[in-house]
């Protein structure tokens, strides 16, 4: 029996210690985009969900295949 399993990656906007550090470029792609592809790749793994506050890292999690299909407050 195959389970239905969902990722749920969670993606402030604003970091205090290290501002931005989610679509901070990192060889070439942004740090999100590494748990996106990781969680995407997974066998056990059926969807990928981004919860964030950042318009702009729900930009990004939608361009590397993930759903952000709300904004957290």
């Amino acid at each position: 029996m195959r389970y239905k399993v969902m990722a749920i990656i969670l993606a402030r906007g604003g970091s205090t210690g290290l501002p931005g550090k989610n679509i901070r470029a990192i060889a070439g792609k942004p740090l999100l985009a590494y748990t996106i592809e990781l969680a995407k790749k997974s066998k056990h793994i059926n969807r990928v969900i981004v919860a964030t506050d950042s318009s702009e890292i729900k930009k990004i999690a939608e361009n590397f295949g993930a759903e952000a299909p709300f904004a957290r407050p």
